[in-house]
């Protein structure tokens, strides 16, 4: 019976660390049509967190905060948002690429030992072509080996036009394709990633794995984003959520628990993957943490605002082990 028992406690034990083993268990990501799908083929929804811009909240960039969230949150991702010219001074890449490259490096590796995926995210609304395809050259040669790496080249384009962002994609995604020919690659659109018709209707054209980022608030961005990001799927457009809270769209004010539902469900019904904003702790709604939460991790429920609690319900029940 002591036998049986123990090796019935170990088949538990495997499986369970099986399903916990998001990189080894999935491997290298690819797009099958609109879909997000693992190393055999099979449709695979991620979730997780993003951090805040690095160039406001450093202190989280550390691979003890990347642990916590997979081990208390279960997320399967995370997304290193760098900030490019919108920071604290002297913290953003423009002033200090350097160190902002090892706060984002800090996540990639801590990711990468604990075995999910990372989203390389260049946190600017602006076009900055030639640091652009410097930084992510850099990181494509260094981490392109690892399936772990998506790389998200422009955040939210802002008042630019679809050719303009598409120009700039393109050329940055024939950087990054040098060094890294598989890893899937996001980009972004116009209207801080709501003209998501417009890639649709003109899509990057000779690179396989790409795929298109909406972000959402919701008590700003309901029906009428969904039903165009419907339509933008239905023409073959590929998308990922890689930014997406309950609140209104600037960060703040109260969360629309009932609308953030409608997302959730929405997201999950089409399999869509989605990262929610975020880590860190200004004093605005989308902060999923209070001031008294510590850099590394370990957060009690009492270090959580409400958006991180609901946010980390979600995770916990959808990303279960």
């Amino acid at each position: 019976m002591k036998r049986i028992i123990k090796i019935t406690i170990a088949v538990l034990f495997i499986s369970l660390g099986c399903l916990a083993q998001t990189v080894k268990q999935h491997g290298q990501l690819s797009v099958k049509g609109t879909l997000l799908t693992d190393k055999n083929g099979k449709q695979i929804t991620l979730r997780g967190m993003s951090y805040g811009w690095h160039s406001f909240w450093p202190r989280f960039y550390n691979a003890q905060s990347v642990k916590w969230l997979k081990d208390d949150w279960n997320v399967t991702i995370v997304r290193a948002a760098m900030g490019i010219e919108t920071g604290s001074k002297g913290l953003t890449y423009k002033e200090n690429p350097e160190d902002s490259k090892a706060k984002i490096k800090a996540v990639i590796d801590g990711a990468i030992k604990e075995d999910i995926y990372v989203i390389v995210d260049w946190h600017s609304h602006n076009i900055n072509l030639e640091e652009a395809k410097k930084f992510f050259d850099e990181i494509s040669k260094e981490y392109g080996k690892y399936p772990n790496v998506i790389y998200e080249v422009f955040n939210e384009p802002d008042d630019e036009t679809w050719p303009d962002v598409k120009a700039y994609s393109e050329a940055v995604i024939k950087v990054i394709r040098k060094n890294d020919p598989d890893n899937i690659i996001l980009v972004g659109c116009p209207h801080w990633d709501q003209d998501i018709n417009l890639p649709a209707a003109d899509p990057i054209k000779g690179y396989d794995n790409l795929m298109y980022t909406v972000h959402f608030y919701a008590a700003t961005h309901k029906q009428e984003l969904r039903d165009r990001t419907d339509e933008a799927i239905k023409k073959g457009l590929p998308v990922f959520v890689s930014e997406c809270a309950g609140m209104e769209a600037t960060g703040d004010g109260p969360l629309n628990t009932e609308e953030w539902q409608k997302w959730i469900d929405w997201m999950e019904a089409r399999g869509i993957s989605w990262v929610t904003w975020s880590v860190s702790d200004k004093n605005e709604t989308c902060s999923v943490l209070k001031p008294s939460a510590s850099s590394n991790g370990k957060w009690k429920q009492t270090d959580l605002k409400e958006s991180g609690i609901k946010a980390r319900n979600y995770l916990r029940k959808l990303n279960k082990k």
